[in-house]
Formats: C-alpha cells, structure tokens, sequence
C-alpha cells in the first residue's frame, strides 16, 4: 500500500475479517477455495494490501454466504480503498511488515484459524496531528461517497444472496432517473446536473460519474429512458413472486410501470429500454458511448413467469435502426449493436434527437445494473448514469420457473401452453 494502509483500507479488511470470521473457515481453506495463496488473504485481511480487481472479494463473500446488502456495503468500501491505492501523504494506520509470500509446495494443507494471527500495532501520534488526519480521511471518505453513489442510490437488496427463493423484497417502479455530476454533491433523481472539474481531476471509479471537462458548463444534453419499454407483447415478461389469482391482468405497453409497480415485478430472460437523447443547445454533442455496470448478481428469482402477450396472437414488428443488444450473464456486458446497425459514437443536438433500443437479456443470474452514457462537446466531456429512479435495473433468468398466460377475452391466468 506505498505510504501504508488508509482508513479506508483499514475498514475495508475489517468487513473481510467479520465475513471470514462469521464462516467458519480457516484462511487455509478460504485460499484454496479463492485459488490464492494463504498469505495473500491474510494481507488482504488485515489491511496491507487492497486487491487491484473487486471478482476475488466477491467470490470470497458468497463463499462467506455474505447478503445482497453485505455485498454492496463491500463493494463500496472496496472502492474506497482502492481509490487511495498509493496516494502520497496517507494517513498510515500500522507499520507491521507484510508477510513474505510461502512457498507453494510447502504450504499447509490446514492453516491456523484467525486467532491466530495478531492484530496489526496501531501508531501513536500526537493529538493534533491525528486530528488533522482524521478530518482529512473522513472529507475523502465523503467525497469518494458522493461519486461512487450519485444520489445516494445502491442496489435494492432484493435479490438472493442465499439459496433460490429465499425471501426478498422488492421496490417500486417508477420513471428512470438521469444523473449527471462532476463534482462531489450528488444529483437529485430524476434531475440532470452537472458541475464539470477541471481536467485534471483525479478519474472516477467504476460505477461512478466521470469528471466533466470545461469549467462552468452545464449538460448539453437530456435522456429520457423507459425502462418498461416493449419490443413485442410476445417478447415481454415479468416475474412475480404471487400465485396468478392474485396477479392482475397484463397491462397495455403504456400502463406497464404502474403494473410492475404494483406487483413487485422483476423483468424476466430479457429487459427491453428506449433512450431518447436530445440536445439542449444549437451545438453538436457526441455521444461516445454506453458503458454497462454491474452492481449484483444473484441466482434467478424462484418466481412465477406471466407473459404480456395473449396466445393465439400475432407478434412482431422490425427492429429499430439504432439498436443494441446486453448479455447481462457475460463477465463483462457491454453494448453491442445488432447485425448491420451502427455502433457508437453518435452525434445528436436539439434539433436531431437519436432514440437508442436496448434489449439486456439475462438467464444465469438475476442482475442489478445500469448504464453510463459519456459524451463530449468541443472542451468539455461527462458521463450520465442512466438507472430506475436512482435503483438498479433488475433483470432475472426465468428458465424453469412456472409460466402463465393469460387468454385473449379470459377473465384468468392459466398456465401457459394449456387449453380452455
């Protein structure tokens, strides 16, 4: 950790410790199950060292049986450490030496349980000093915060971190929020802000809004999502944790986020969004490109599957112009534009609007995510988070779950694929 370990660092492996500690498991067997060496769990525990990608902490946390609202929590104290990786004048909390990696082949196949291992000695400074530090470390903390979470928005904690099916609990749905910042404060949702950085602001973290360039400048452009959007009637569906008798009858296209909203409702196998982007001036904006981020992924939701579609009626329709398809289930999901459409950048202003499709399809998982749109106009460049009302989108793999339909001119859900 260069200079030596941050209180971010610090609070970091205190939440990897709680994990470890609450599973039972010895940091030999954790290692061999993380295809890590021992020793390097032990540093990353005890705080002198932050892992340079986020995928073995969260192998390590499942394995822990860690919840959905745990895997949040660490994925955000993960960021925070990493983002003072290596940062001149931190504030060391401990001067104990790393240990020397062992040698592989003389690794026990049994390590000794966290008692153990003592815990670091922490540096007695004079008062003032110490003060100075902390101040210093909470105003980064808060500033690291506010970028890492605009709005203060996190993922809904609905999904299942445990066994399928176990209970969750679902927000409501509502119109998208669009949140653009450059600067520390966070947006209100459903607004669109922005206060751009100068250019040599330090890089945001994955998941939060990049710095703007050009001082003074407001967004040069809106997004309106719908994120209920429907392809095909045929083509949608949700899952439900009710049975069908408590399920109403599916919704027109346009009432669809009052229906899932009422419902609890999780887009199912596919989630298909429309994007209108339009500019707020005369002047030309590119929009360079549309980044996915994955906030959680879980095992599909245990629940019942309700097409829109009626049976026995025809769906279909072209594909729009500009369209883009999400394999959520892929390590990582990005954009890609269906066969002979164009791909980014595009260019739009107030008077040439583009309409963005986006089909994200997920089987293996259910996934919590949204989209970055960056732009760029002459000096100036941003990001906007694009989400559900400052939550995650939601989508979860729907294969096995028991399917419903509902008749066209029926008065009832009957399962799908039966008569009468």
């Amino acid at each position: 950790m260069g200079g030596g370990r941050t209180v971010a660092a610090a609070d970091f492996a205190e939440l990897l410790r709680e994990l470890k500690d609450r599973s039972g498991l010895s940091y030999g067997t954790l290692a061999k199950r993380l295809h890590m060496s021992t020793s390097t769990l032990h540093r990353y525990c005890n705080g002198d060292a932050v892992p340079t990608d986020y995928s073995p902490v969260e192998r390590m946390a499942r394995l822990c049986k860690a919840s959905p609202d745990e895997l949040v929590a660490l994925h955000r104290s993960w960021v925070l450490a990493d983002a003072g990786r290596g940062k001149k004048g931190a504030e060391p909390v401990s001067e104990r030496e790393p240990e020397p990696e062992p040698d592989p082949d003389l690794e026990p196949e049994v390590d000794p349980e966290p008692e153990a291992v003592t815990e670091p000695v922490r540096v007695r400074r004079p008062l003032v000093l110490a003060g100075v530090g902390a101040v210093a470390a909470l105003g980064s903390v808060a500033l690291t915060l506010a970028l890492v979470l605009p709005g203060g928005g996190s993922d809904d904690g609905g999904g299942a971190g445990g066994p399928v099916g176990a209970a969750e609990s679902v927000p409501g749905r509502g119109t998208p929020s669009v949140s653009a910042s450059s600067s520390g404060s966070p947006s209100p949702s459903g607004a669109v802000s922005a206060s751009p950085s100068p250019s040599d602001s330090p890089s945001a973290s994955a998941g939060s809004p990049s710095a703007g360039k050009g001082a003074g400048a407001a967004v040069p452009l809106t997004v309106a999502a719908r994120p209920f959007a429907w392809e095909s009637p045929c083509d949608q569906h949700y899952l439900i944790r009710q049975g069908p008798q408590e399920v109403s009858p599916p919704p027109v296209e346009q009432d669809a986020p009052a229906w899932v909203s009422r419902h609890g409702a999780v887009s199912a196998g596919q989630q298909y969004l429309e994007l209108t982007v339009q500019g707020t001036g005369a002047e030309t904006v590119v929009v360079d490109r549309l980044t996915v981020r994955t906030v959680a992924r879980r095992s599909p939701l245990a629940w019942n599957d309700y097409a829109m579609g009626y049976p026995g009626v025809g769906c279909g329709g072209g594909v729009p112009t500009r369209s883009f398809s999400i394999a959520l289930d892929a390590a990582r999901p990005a954009p890609v534009p269906e066969a002979g459409h164009p791909d980014f950048p595009f260019k739009v202003s107030e008077s040439d609007p583009e309409v963005y499709y986006v089909t994200a399809d997920a089987s293996a998982y259910d996934v919590s995510w949204y989209l970055e749109l960056s732009w760029s106009s002459g000096s100036r460049h941003g990001t906007l988070r694009i989400d559900d009302e400052g939550k995650p989108f939601r989508t979860s793999g729907d294969h096995g779950r028991p399917a419903y339909e509902f008749p066209l001119g029926g008065s009832a859900w009957r399962p799908a694929g039966s008569e009468g």
